[in-house]
């Protein structure tokens, strides 16, 4: 190999080596890794008003959404009212908060499949609708990983009217189950 042909392909090497584009790229994705494995201290308190506070917009923001499908789209009703997930904005909001977002019923107080602590708390909300007390958001901690937000549905909103109105007490609440990896993750706090 002649000195000029090596000097070719070091030359090809190096310009092939140096591309901005995914550096600048690659610098962005590195930067947000390397805030998520900085170390944070986290107290219960700042973590459950955390929980809280986004469990709060993304409800608000479910519920629009749901309400919005629900009025263009009545012949889906029951699909809808379901499994919220055919909502595109509400599978968006589940992907990009690491959560997972349902509208819960009556029949849901006897589901096995979620927690006992759960079930609890969806018995708590019926036996208020049963006796028309006051309804309020809750934030409890399942277990090391898991938070529960859950969110009432008023009675009068279209989303009770439509995929509760045939049940012998109406209500329904919003339950968003958070990780606590990922709230701790996206938190700002020091």
């Amino acid at each position: 190999m002649t000195q000029s042909t090596a000097l070719l392909l070091l030359t090809t090497l190096l310009l092939a080596g140096c591309n901005t584009d995914n550096r600048i790229q690659q610098t962005a994705a590195l930067k947000q890794e390397m805030n998520a494995a900085e170390i944070k201290r986290v107290t219960n308190p700042q973590l459950i008003a955390t929980v809280d506070e986004w469990g709060k917009e993304l409800v608000a923001e479910a519920r629009k959404a749901l309400e919005k499908e629900l009025g263009r789209n009545p012949q889906q009703a029951t699909a809808l009212c379901q499994d919220s997930q055919k909502v595109p904005l509400i599978a968006a909001m589940d992907r990009a908060y690491g959560v997972k977002i349902q509208l819960m019923g009556p029949a849901d107080v006897k589901n096995q499949s979620l927690a006992p602590k759960e079930r609890e708390l969806l018995d708590a909300y019926l036996y208020n609708a049963e006796n028309n007390l006051p309804q309020s958001d809750n934030v409890q901690k399942l277990n090391d990983t898991l938070l529960l937000y859950t969110a009432p549905v008023p009675l009068e909103s279209l989303i009770c009217k439509t995929c509760f109105k045939d049940q012998q007490v109406t209500f329904a609440v919003w339950r968003v189950l958070f990780d606590r990896k990922a709230v701790i993750r996206k938190m700002n706090a020091k």
